[in-house]
Parts: structure tokens; C-alpha cells; sequence
């Protein structure tokens, strides 16, 4: 799975710096958590072939236990990065009940080389004379004010057909957004896969809440290391609340950190840790969620 990490690779309009775990195009840079590296890796070794989700559980989450949910969110994420649209791929394909397949050009990074400085040509001829500046009555006039209110009727139909436009509307009283909990015990994160799954059994619990409406975990994972703020976030979900968190693991020990938060002027109204010993995980995951859940019954109005 390594042979291609020893370099910069190609892929497609991306410069992938595993060493640096980090793809960049032109200017700008994103940071790839140790997850999604392995899962881009894995993809581009594998470049034009069908890999299946057993496949990439096996190779990307080996030794941890997760759902095929998991590589689904990762594949997304990723996709995400890329700038790839799941209807017209341009990087990942998805291959309905088979898999994932990488189809964009996969080869090993190589600096442009700068074109040759072309040798001295003929002696330039006369230059010709400069065509005459255009009669100011033949130069553009602004719109009549007329016109503007139907140019303003064209330009918020485009953004409407283009999704850039939104309609304003209240989101559900009690409806909460539970956003991907982070890995913060170290830049491996090598406890990613039980953030995840404290992330999943939260949303499963609190949707059975009499009154409740919480986003899938589809939809909750496409945010997953986003750069957008709260309420941007809460205003695309049409929720009210955002549920975060962070895991932190010591020795045999865990604590997750869990708070709510209000989107509307970004208040954190309820904020709970929550210390346990590393044994049965699925318990544990259980156990939190639980305890989650009942806390937000009693606080979300």
C-alpha cells in the first residue's frame, strides 16, 4: 500500500505530499487527516480498478471495528476535499454494490519545466500606428433605470438555479445537528474510529426523542473538519442546536468532552465530560450516548 508514498504523486489537478499529509493545488493546501490519507493511498495504488468496501475496511480500518458507514462518510470527506461531485465524478466513481474507483490520472509528481527563452527573431518592421479611440457616443451606456429591476429579477433567478440562493426559513424548535467528534488524542489519531462511533450511536439516540429532528449521519459527516462556522453550518442543516465534542485517550483511559451549542448567536448552553476506562468500546459508546441524550431531553426547549 506504500509504494507510492515515497514521492509527491499526481492525482488528477492535486499534488499529494503523503509524507507531508497534505494534497495542495496552485495556492491553496488542505491538511488530510490520517484516515482519509490512507484511504486516498490505498485508492491511488489501486488507481482504475474497482475496490470494494470489505477491501478498504480491511486495508484502511484495519484492527478497528466500524460500520460500512464509515467508509462511505470517509469517501465523501474525501470527495469533498477534491472538489468531486458524486453525480459527474471527475476523481471517485462509485460503483454500485461492488465499491470505489479512483479515475483520475494517477502518476508521480514532476515540477513543470520552464519553456526555453526563444533565440532573437528578424528586425522588427515599423510599428503600425494605433487604431483611432472610438467616437464616445459609440462607448457602452449604463442601463436605463428602468431596466434594473429586471436585471435584478435575472440575477436571483441565476442564483437560485445555481443553489446559491436560500430560502429563509425556521428551522424545527428541537431540532439538533450532532457534528463529527474529534480525535484529539494525537496527530495519529488512533482513536478516530470510536470518535466516529460515539458520533453515530448520538445521532440514533437522540433521533428516537419525542419532538426531535437531528440530520443523518450522511449528512452530519459531510461537515467533518469543515472551515465553515457554526451557524453557517446550522442555516445549511436547518437546525437549531449543534452537538460537538472531542475524545482525548490516556493510557487505558478516555474522556469525552461533549457541548451544545445554540447556532443562533453561538452560546454553549449545556457541556458534559465524560471519564471512563478503556474496556468494552461498544459499551462505552453506548454508555455516552446515553447519558448525551438524556441530558438534551431535559435542555432543548
Amino acid at each position: 500500500m506504500d509504494r507510492l508514498t515515497t514521492v509527491p504523486l499526481r492525482i488528477g489537478d492535486w499534488r499529494l505530499d503523503a509524507s507531508a499529509g497534505q494534497i495542495s493545488r496552485g495556492t491553496r493546501v488542505e491538511r488530510l487527516e490520517a484516515r482519509t490519507l490512507r484511504l486516498l493511498v490505498y485508492l491511488a495504488n489501486r488507481a482504475g480498478e474497482t475496490v470494494s468496501i470489505d477491501e478498504l475496511l480491511d486495508n484502511v480500518w484495519s484492527g478497528v471495528v466500524v460500520t460500512q458507514d464509515s467508509v462511505y462518510q470517509a469517501v465523501t470527506a474525501l470527495r469533498r476535499l477534491l472538489g468531486d461531485d458524486a453525480k459527474q465524478p471527475r476523481y471517485i466513481v462509485t460503483v454500485p454494490r461492488l465499491g470505489y474507483r479512483l479515475i483520475a490520472h494517477v502518476s508521480p509528481w514532476v515540477d513543470d519545466i520552464l519553456p526555453a527563452v526563444p533565440g532573437p527573431g528578424p528586425t522588427p518592421g515599423p510599428t503600425p500606428p494605433m487604431p483611432e479611440p472610438a467616437p464616445r457616443a459609440a462607448m457602452r451606456r449604463p442601463l436605463p433605470t428602468r431596466a434594473l429591476p429586471l436585471v435584478l429579477a435575472f440575477i436571483i433567478l441565476a442564483a437560485a438555479a445555481a443553489g446559491i440562493w436560500r430560502a429563509v426559513t425556521a428551522a424545527p424548535a428541537r431540532s439538533v445537528a450532532v457534528l463529527p467528534f474529534l480525535d484529539i488524542t494525537t496527530q495519529e489519531m488512533t482513536e478516530e474510529y470510536f470518535a466516529d462511533g460515539v458520533t453515530e450511536e448520538l445521532i440514533e439516540r437522540l433521533a428516537k426523542l419525542p419532538g426531535f429532528v437531528v440530520p443523518a449521519p450522511a449528512a452530519s459527516f459531510h461537515y467533518k473538519d469543515t472551515k465553515l462556522a457554526p451557524r453557517e453550518i446550522a442555516r445549511e442543516l436547518r437546525v437549531r442546536y449543534l452537538l460537538d465534542g472531542s475524545l482525548r485517550a490516556s493510557g487505558e483511559s478516555l474522556r469525552v468532552s461533549a457541548r451544545l451549542v445554540r447556532a443562533s448567536d453561538g452560546a454553549v448552553l449545556w457541556s458534559e465530560n465524560y471519564d471512563r476506562p478503556k474496556t468494552d468500546l461498544l459499551a462505552l459508546q453506548d454508555d455516552i450516548a446515553t447519558r448525551v441524550a438524556a441530558a438534551l431531553a431535559s435542555r432543548v426547549p
